[in-house]
């Protein structure tokens, strides 16, 4: 039989394996899916369980809950041999290495966080991209208000207090007002400290907010943080980081002892090397528009780390001649690649994927969020907010996490946000101590 081997346990690898499940006949070929963690994650809601709004089981589904006729591999890809037509995946639990050959792979291993070659970034951030990252850094403001509480008034304080986002987009907005709502919730349980102690800075680079969308819904978005007291720096960049604050390209420098990188994310560097493959300038892989991988008839890319093409002549400094990078079109390119295999397997030809985008929506907290819709329409507020709370949550895979969302948001209006700080990925839950109470916790989550 035809095997059919995807790597990623994403929206787009595991819709992707859905696809293929539902269309091939049986003993038509065999599926496999190799990711490093046995669950999907709903990567929208990331910043509410980092705020503690959602209880972060509630947003993952195992990849065997989803998939039936799939044989699921549990292990990171190490290795990827075209010419051999084989990958290789190594347990993480084990370590042992599991060989898989195949007629068809699909590249699906989504990204990683970006940073840019800016110095400290590694060493001193925390980001916010999988599901450890949200629980950490949950643990890390927990930390830093039980730090302040028994820290006298002056210098010391206002850094653990100071709580910095680098980058404007998505996720640093969305967290940046999830967090204000947490701090709202819970600061009454540590006196001396009031809400006016808590700082909150956002960074970005650019000259607005959510620059790749409307600037209507970037203006909103400034305005709807500047009214909570997040403090905005826009159009001044992040030249390096330590363990005691930023430096601006600017020269200014912000005491700080808790930074939050969401400035960006570039593919899997498991395929930085893949010999005969086209790579974009963030060394995405540049597909053509039925999603086949130039020079391998057998390869195929979708996700995050696919540059899908809307037409024919795409240039890489245009991007509106390629498809983004989100959850709204992975959903739809997993579908669409594994049709596109099943008729290279049965002798038929292939599509482009096509896709107009259904809009674009972000949640700014404080029942409060902007949307924008094909034709140029922006809708902002609470209506805005109460959109995009009805759209992910009937998106969110199996009427059990559903309900489970929904009772965390409903439980929510009545008590407040949990205090409780529980060391699941930090070297001191383990049973170390780290060197410094506040020393990052990224390379752990790594």
């Amino acid at each position: 039989m035809t095997r059919i081997v995807i790597l990623g346990g994403g929206f787009a690898g595991v819709a992707a394996a859905a696809r293929l499940e539902r269309r091939l006949h049986p003993g038509e070929a065999q599926i496999a899916l190799v990711s490093r963690e046995n669950y999907t994650v709903f990567t929208p809601m990331l910043p509410e369980v980092s705020s503690g709004g959602i209880e972060l089981r509630h947003v993952v589904t195992p990849v065997r809950a989803q998939l039936h006729r799939t044989r699921f591999v549990l292990g990171e890809v190490t290795r990827i041999d075209l010419d051999g037509r084989a990958v290789e995946a190594r347990h993480p639990v084990t370590g042992d290495v599991a060989r898989l050959t195949y007629d068809h792979l699909v590249l699906a291993l989504g990204s990683v966080t970006s940073t840019f070659n800016i110095p400290g970034v590694d060493d001193y951030t925390l980001p916010l991209k999988t599901l450890e990252d949200a629980e950490a850094l949950r643990n890390r403001i927990i930390a830093a208000l039980e730090q302040a509480v028994v820290t006298a008034a002056g210098p010391a304080r206002e850094r653990l207090l100071t709580f910095t986002f680098v980058g404007g987009g998505y996720t640093g907005c969305e967290a940046a007002g999830e967090l204000v709502d947490l701090f709202h919730s819970i600061i009454r349980y540590y006196p001396p400290l009031y809400l006016a102690d808590v700082r909150l800075l956002l960074i970005e680079a650019g000259q607005a907010l959510m620059p790749d969308l409307p600037p209507q819904m970037g203006r909103y978005t400034m305005r709807n943080l500047q009214r909570r007291k997040v403090e905005l720096i826009v159009g001044d960049g992040v030249k390096g980081i330590d363990a005691d604050g930023i430096d601006l390209e600017s020269g200014r420098r912000l005491p700080t002892a808790t930074v939050i990188w969401s400035a960006g994310v570039r593919p899997s560097p498991v395929m930085r090397d893949l010999p005969g493959i086209e790579h974009a300038r963030n060394l995405g892989i540049i597909t053509g528009r039925d999603m086949s991988v130039f020079g391998r008839s057998n390869v195929w890319a979708v996700g995050d780390c696919a540059w899908i093409p809307t037409k024919d002549d795409a240039q890489q400094n245009d991007r509106t001649a390629w498809y983004p990078q989100t959850a709204q079109h992975a959903l739809r390119e997993g579908p669409a690649l594994a049709d596109n295999i099943i008729a290279t397997v049965r002798g038929e030809p292939t599509r482009p994927f096509v896709f107009h985008s259904l809009g674009t929506m972000a949640s700014l907290g404080a029942r409060r969020g902007v949307a924008a819709f094909p034709g140029g329409f922006v809708l902002t507020g609470f209506l805005a907010w109460a959109l995009w709370r009805t759209y992910y949550l009937l998106r969110l895979p199996g009427w059990d996490r559903r309900v489970r969302v929904a009772l965390d948001w409903t439980l929510g209006l009545v008590f407040p946000r949990d205090i409780a700080e529980i060391r699941l990925y930090t070297e001191r839950g383990h049973g170390g101590e780290a060197r410094h109470p506040f020393e990052p916790l990224v390379k752990l989550n790594r």
